[in-house]
């Protein structure tokens, strides 16, 4: 089956890296497992000490062949992984002499009760401990990797399946002990059909290796073949019309399976094309439409200020009004602009330890005057224990926790805003109380989907987009934090809850 797959990920595309280097992986692993099936299942101990030879060649390439696996998905293509690739096949190469030229790498074989078994020699630890090496290596690029995407991605999907389909290969490594005298049966087959399936789940759903197609390929070929043998070994005439028929029809429903599945994924691509000209519309329609708003907020503000003469009071509250809707022009174009950003995963995330009782603090002060005009409170409570720096992309939170506060300004008539600051074992969170209009259940469902406005919200500002709540919450999760909304009905009020992790590591800018 690992043969099977290999090939048909490689025939696919044989000149995509990341195919050949999958089908590199397929192709190690079916050598070794085919080997060990003689293995297994021979008595005679002169082809024992050849196949326990054969075998190990699969072994040997298997943790290079998933270190370049892994660098090349992630497209780990800088000078440090290149040298660091350059030097795991060149003591892989040295493994593969020494284990046919000497004894040293495998030194005979033990013959336990299912079967004969290789016996380490005195260079197999080493090899051990490059195993160890590169395990780490590909781990660690996979788990810096996730950190790096947006949870909702379909990358961070890809390498989640592909770091847990691993660790479950890793798990096989357990048949080493066997090399050292351990007498049990080898069960490392078991945790590699865990990973074939999961890469196969991987495939079909998230388009791992962008081969959209193949499973179903694949899963259709192996059926047909096993019926093709229960065709070939049928005894009667019943028998040879019957598994003839049902092989006919199953290959007839296979072919229109695959036909659907590929016109299902040409009208998939056709609406992705769609979508990403959408986005790119957006993208070059807001950065052409931000620097003219920017000149207008300032011309207006130094005419407010008096700087070309002095205004009369008839002249001054026009002016202001026409500042606020440029100021909710401004706000809109940089959530669409930041909205085309998420969606072509453009964004740059650079987070710094920051302190967010100083962020809410500001943001307080700064929206003290539009909640004092409005004739309500805004209540800040700070925790007893002043609350550690974290990890955030400042900016960015800052965004966030000023557009729920402002949104709460805005849709409260009477009493006001209350924001709470609290420390958990592992996190911090912002809480963001208010007496306002509040939410039904149904809306908090979709209040943070694109474009979605609680009904209450829409009549009473018919200025908002729908577009805020769906930045802050990708905003967010880019930190591997929550947010979310709870509230007991219309004119009951609603509690925004962000969630975020304490981290203190060092911060790059990343993409």
């Amino acid at each position: 089956m690992f043969l099977l797959l290999g090939g048909f990920v490689y025939l696919k595309n044989r000149r995509s890296k990341i195919n050949i280097a999958f089908f590199f992986v397929c192709l190690t692993t079916f050598w070794w497992q085919f080997s060990w099936f003689f293995l297994f299942n021979i008595e005679d101990g002169t082809l024992a000490k050849i196949f326990v030879k054969i075998g190990h060649v699969g072994i040997v390439l298997l943790p290079v062949a998933f270190l370049h696996f892994s660098l090349v998905f992630l497209g780990k293509t800088d000078k440090l992984n290149k040298i660091i690739l350059t030097i795991a096949y060149t003591i892989t190469a040295f493994f593969e002499i020494s284990l046919f030229t000497t004894n040293y790498f495998v030194n005979g074989y033990y013959e336990y009760y299912w079967g004969f078994y290789p016996k380490a020699g005195f260079l197999h630890p080493f090899f051990l401990l490059f195993v160890g090496f590169t395990v780490i290596r590909f781990v660690s690029l996979l788990f810096s990797s996730i950190k790096k995407e947006l949870k909702s991605s379909f990358k961070y999907f890809q390498i989640e399946y592909v770091l847990v389909a691993m660790i479950f290969y890793i798990l096989a490594s357990v048949d080493f002990a066997v090399n050292y005298g351990f007498e049990f049966y080898p069960i490392g087959f078991i945790f590699i059909l865990i990973f074939l399936g999961i890469v196969g789940y991987a495939i079909s759903k998230y388009q791992l290796m962008n081969i959209k197609v193949i499973l179903t390929e694949f899963l259709i070929t192996v059926i047909a073949l096993v019926l093709l043998i229960q065709f070939i070994l049928s005894e009667t005439i019943f028998e040879y019309i019957w598994e003839g028929i049902l092989l006919l029809a199953f290959l007839f429903f296979g072919y229109l399976l695959i036909k659907s599945v590929l016109n299902e994924i040409k009208l998939r691509e056709k609406l992705e094309i769609a979508n990403n000209a959408k986005s790119e519309f957006v993208s070059i329609a807001s950065h052409q439409l931000r620097t003219p708003l920017t000149a207008v907020k300032g011309y207006i503000s130094m005419m407010i200020e008096g700087t070309y003469g002095k205004l009369s009071q008839e002249l001054i509250r026009p002016l202001q009004n026409v500042y606020e809707s440029n100021e909710r022009l401004t706000k809109l174009v940089n959530d669409l602009l930041d909205l085309s950003r998420l969606e072509a995963g453009k964004i740059e995330f650079s987070p710094q330890l920051t302190s967010l009782e100083k962020i809410v603090f500001d943001i307080t002060e700064e929206l003290k005057i539009n909640a004092d005009k409005k004739g309500l409170y805004l209540k800040l409570i700070k925790p007893a224990k002043a609350l550690p720096e974290i990890m955030v992309d400042q900016p960015k939170i800052r965004q966030v926790i000023l557009n729920i506060i402002d949104n709460a300004i805005k849709y409260t008539r009477d009493g006001g805003i209350t924001i709470e600051l609290r420390k958990t074992d592992s996190q911090e969170q912002i809480i963001i109380a208010d007496t306002g209009i509040g939410v039904s259940q149904d809306e908090i469902k979709s209040l943070f989907q694109m474009f979605s406005r609680a009904s209450a919200g829409a009549k009473l500002h018919t200025d908002g987009s729908g577009v805020g709540l769906h930045v802050a919450k990708k905003f967010i999760e880019m930190h591997h934090g929550r947010i979310w909304v709870e509230s007991e009905g219309k004119d009951k009020g609603s509690t925004f809850y962000i969630e975020l992790p304490i981290r203190h590591g060092s911060g790059q800018a990343i993409k």
